[in-house]
């Protein structure tokens, strides 16, 4: 055996017991006539002592050591004249008898410690390295974990784990597919799964009526800090069951998830809200719940006073900052220039601040008066010391811009705590989007959600503002702004089923072409069906404090979907080329 003990396992109660470690040096020091050698497993780290009784033999080897070479020590147990109480082995040491060099190492390119060095670009690109870092370690400790609990209690609610194919064919309603060349098929293609969507409602119709699994799933879209183009979704569904049994059974993993994962006990009952409730007052269908700061519309109020830029629009929204009327002049041009960013598209800025003794001030005071002014402040929630922040534009754009806003603020206020958890359920989504560009309906979700029973009339009728009032059967949970996952009852009558593709305007030919086979195992007696995904990635990062996903998958993608340390994607041989009948049209590097 290499070793009897990890290094993160022994304590005082080991004392005088010889024992021997397997791992990496983290550093060694010198100091008079001792040294210290501090080895690293993925366990934990131990102190390695070096002195004057020591074999001469032995303090050769230890001279000779570097940071990351991989060594077995031999030793007793000893108390440490002077403790750390920073780790846990910290009342301890080994006071060396043998010492071996397994493996040497070249100098690491960057500092393997909690606080590296390394910038990211380098750390992507010696991954292997960055994994032995205590963050990214406990990160994937934390992932082990969750994927455990969440076995354990689907498992102890009667799913079934079953696994479903990765080489399907392309069905391009949602992102764009990964595509995969058929050898045995000339000029046809395979798509990565997006998710397991139509497998797991034919594993209903199939009667197998409660469905899991922990599945990798793939999507060529463009990246940002919580999205990869390889994934991991908890996919589920369940047969015989109405939104409110779906929301029953996973509000209940996600309680045992905080619970048994990260120690912490959630509201008994998570509050609900519906979209249009979670657009209007927040800005977002995902809203962060934790702080205040609704968006509040005062459209008619500053309408009809001869500014033009409130004039002639359909929307006006506030929200007030609190405690931020001390703002300077260069404060509020800075956030008038962060406002036209891209990433919120406004036009411009209003403010008014409410001054502590009652007074206001605003940057369009030449229109209104003071008592006009006043009014709208009031209307948007504020008290004495806050900030007016004012919007406008077409309806849901600009309280999106507010709801970018928003967060913005919470942010500069530090009112986002990441272990403070404000879970929620938001409802009631329309069903379509219509696209002025396309003059098309697209489905808000997927084509395969079920419409409100109640809103069936306006479902089969051709008139648009009809179709624009459906809600979907559908349900999205999100914890502090960010979706963790979602779902829906699914359609499973194949006359609902065919009006879906009817309003999506995917014809019958094309319709039996990429769905033919769902179509038809819904004649052969469906059940009623539905289920839910959540974002296993992005759970596992924000049960660890974090808004990035990186570090809880091993082997991340960069922005540019590209694998540095395997320098992937990559080109093929020629050879490899004639064989899937590709040619090559990519401009040489």
């Amino acid at each position: 055996m290499y070793r009897t003990h990890t290094c993160g396992e022994l304590r005082l109660s080991d004392t005088g017991q010889t024992v021997t470690l397997a791992g990496w040096v983290q550093k060694s020091r010198r100091m008079g006539g001792m040294s210290f050698v501090d080895i690293r497993d993925r366990y934990g780290i131990t102190q390695l002592r070096i002195d004057e009784t020591t074999d001469p033999k032995i303090s050769e080897t230890v001279a000779r050591l570097g940071r990351e070479f991989v060594i077995q020590a031999t030793g007793v147990v000893e108390e440490r004249q002077s403790k750390n109480a920073k780790i846990p082995t910290g009342e301890i040491e080994i006071r060396l008898t043998d010492l071996k060099v397994l493996n040497a190492s070249l100098t690491p390119p960057f500092t393997i410690e909690d606080e590296s060095d390394g910038g990211e670009d380098i750390r992507a690109k010696y991954r292997y390295l960055d994994l032995r870092r205590g963050p990214l370690k406990r990160a994937l400790m934390l992932r082990h974990r969750m994927a455990h609990e969440v076995r354990n209690y689907l498992d102890g609610k009667g799913f079934l784990e079953i696994e479903t194919p990765f080489l399907i064919k392309s069905t391009p309603e949602g992102a764009r597919d990964f595509v995969v060349p058929s050898r045995m098929n000339p000029g046809e293609f395979y798509a990565l799964p997006q998710s397991p969507q139509t497998f797991k409602q034919l594993l209903m119709v199939a009667g197998y009526d409660r469905y899991f699994q922990i599945v990798r799933c793939f999507r060529d879209e463009d990246l940002r800090a919580d999205r990869q183009p390889e994934f991991t979704q908890i996919d589920c569904e369940m047969s015989f069951v109405e939104q409110e049994d779906v929301l029953e059974v996973f509000e209940g993993m996600m309680r045992h998830l905080f619970k048994e994962v990260i120690g912490v006990e959630i509201a008994p009952k998570i509050p609900r809200m519906s979209w249009y409730d979670a657009m209007d007052n927040y800005g977002s269908d995902k809203p962060d719940i934790r702080y205040g700061m609704k968006i509040h519309e005062i459209t008619s109020l500053v309408q009809g006073h001869g500014f033009s830029v409130f004039d002639g629009v359909e929307y006006v929204g506030a929200i007030a900052v609190p405690g931020c009327a001390g703002y300077t002049r260069k404060q509020t041009d800075e956030l008038t220039e962060w406002v036209k960013r891209p990433q919120v598209g406004a036009k411009g800025l209003v403010y008014i601040k409410v001054n502590e003794d009652g007074s206001v001030k605003s940057s369009v005071d030449k229109f209104y008066t003071p008592e006009e002014v006043q009014a709208i402040a009031a209307a948007a929630g504020a008290q004495k010391g806050d900030l007016v922040l004012v919007l406008c534009g077409a309806k849901r754009k600009a309280q999106t811009m507010l709801g970018v806003l928003r967060i913005e603020m919470g942010n500069r206020l530090g009112l986002r705590n990441p272990h403070e958890y404000a879970p929620l359920w938001v409802v009631d989504f329309p069903l379509l989007e219509w696209d002025d560009e396309t003059q098309r309906f697209y489905a808000m979700h997927h084509p395969f959600t079920a419409p409100k029973p109640e809103h069936l009339d306006w479902f089969y009728s051709n008139k648009k503002e009809d179709l624009e009032r459906v809600c979907a059967n559908a349900y999205d949970f999100v914890l502090n702004g960010v979706e963790l996952g979602g779902g829906s009852i699914r359609i499973h009558e194949a006359d609902v089923q065919q009006r879906m593709f009817e309003v999506l305007g995917i014809s019958k030919e094309d319709a039996d072409y990429k769905f033919g086979f769902i179509i038809n195992a819904f004649k052969f007696g469906a059940p009623p069906h539905g289920g839910l995904a959540f974002g296993f990635d992005r759970v596992c990062a924000l049960f660890g404090g974090q808004e990035t996903i990186r570090d809880y998958i091993a082997f991340p993608k960069n922005n540019m979907g590209r694998d540095v340390m395997l320098d992937a994607p990559s080109r093929i041989d020629d050879v490899q080329m004639d064989e899937l009948f590709l040619r090559s049209t990519a401009p040489e590097k």
